[in-house]
């Protein structure tokens, strides 16, 4: 077995190069001992490592079975559509979710560990649809989403605590900007990422960029000097619903009514955590809440559809109408 240490982001290094360059070994050695220095400083490994984990990928039994042909100078796929994310788990691989997985055994009565449960159980799941056994989860997901690419660079930006430069063009846009921007957090929101932190360029501290082709493409600004959030990120997405902060927001009390016994599944799945409910018999069917006016507060209302009404504030009343006018004029034509 090839050397463990770092044994899996070796392997998606290389299906990378394999799949997107055209190095010597030597050059190939370089690169991943470069990338393997970014996540680990003064690490890399050995000659002999990457001549063992070459021999993973061609391995037709207990590897990858890659196309890459043996006593080539560059090495390249055969077939530029093959990746090893395509391929089942190797069986020390296997070996290492199922005891994570039986590690978090002991704890899985501590909400803390909830999500990675979740996420074991789903890829354990997503391993047996390779394997051919019978799925059992399904579960949201955006088969279309290639921001999340972005994800883990980004992540790792804001744990180095780098500046970039982004170049972003909106689908109004007509040209593409660049901006320089200190990443503070990442934040999902309906099956899609969001990087938030300060656009130093317009001095914004609370800018968001989505994670889609939108992002053109990033890059270090190695001699910028890094600034930290003063943003209670917390509290900032706990008075909103969505992504979307417009500057001149302010908190507002919102009421909403509910019809047909609605009220129920706003309650088992709120759109705005911090929901309270009414003493009052008479006002079981509504709920209130502090939050900000945005195009994502509106569109989670209109998901019920007729079964609610808004009863304040006034603004969003009148908003909620405009909406609803619109769609019935649709229905006119």
């Amino acid at each position: 077995m090839a050397n463990s240490k770092h044994a899996q982001i070796r392997y998606n290094i290389l299906d990378y190069c394999f799949r997107n360059k055209s190095f010597s070994f030597n050059d190939l050695l370089s690169f991943v001992n470069d990338k393997i220095a970014e996540l680990y400083p003064g690490e890399g490994i050995s000659t002999r490592t990457l001549r063992e984990d070459i021999k993973v990928f061609r391995d037709k039994d207990h590897g990858f079975a890659a196309p890459l042909p043996e006593n080539i100078r560059i090495l390249r796929y055969t077939n530029l559509d093959f990746s090893i994310a395509q391929k089942p788990l190797l069986d020390y691989e296997q070996y290492l979710i199922d005891a994570s997985q039986q590690l978090l055994e002991r704890f899985e009565n501590h909400p803390k560990y909830n999500k990675l449960s979740e996420a074991l159980i789903k890829f354990q799941d997503g391993e047996d649809e390779l394997s051919d056994t019978s799925k059992i989860l399904f579960y949201d997901s955006n088969e279309e989403y290639k921001g999340i690419k972005h994800l883990k660079p980004l992540y790792l930006a804001i744990k180095k605590k780098q500046v970039l430069q982004i170049t972003f063009k909106g689908f109004q846009d007509d040209i593409a900007t660049t901006f320089e921007f200190h990443p503070h957090i990442l934040k999902q929101y309906n099956n899609s990422w969001f990087v938030f932190g300060l656009n130093n360029t317009i001095r914004i501290k609370e800018w968001s960029i989505p994670l889609d082709e939108r992002l053109i493409k990033f890059d270090v600004l190695e001699d910028a000097t890094y600034m930290d959030t003063e943003v209670d990120w917390e509290t900032f997405f706990r008075t909103m619903v969505g992504v979307v902060r417009p500057q001149e927001a302010e908190i507002v009390k919102v009421v909403l009514r509910f019809y047909n016994g609605r009220e129920n599944y706003f309650k088992t799945k709120p759109f705005q955590p911090d929901f309270e409910e009414f003493f009052e018999e008479d006002k079981h069917d509504q709920v209130w809440f502090e939050t900000i006016i945005n195009k994502e507060l509106i569109q989670q209302i209109l998901s019920f559809g007729c079964d609610v009404e808004v009863l304040e504030p006034e603004q969003l009343k009148i908003a909620l109408k405009k909406h609803t006018n619109t769609m019935y004029d649709y229905y006119l034509k």
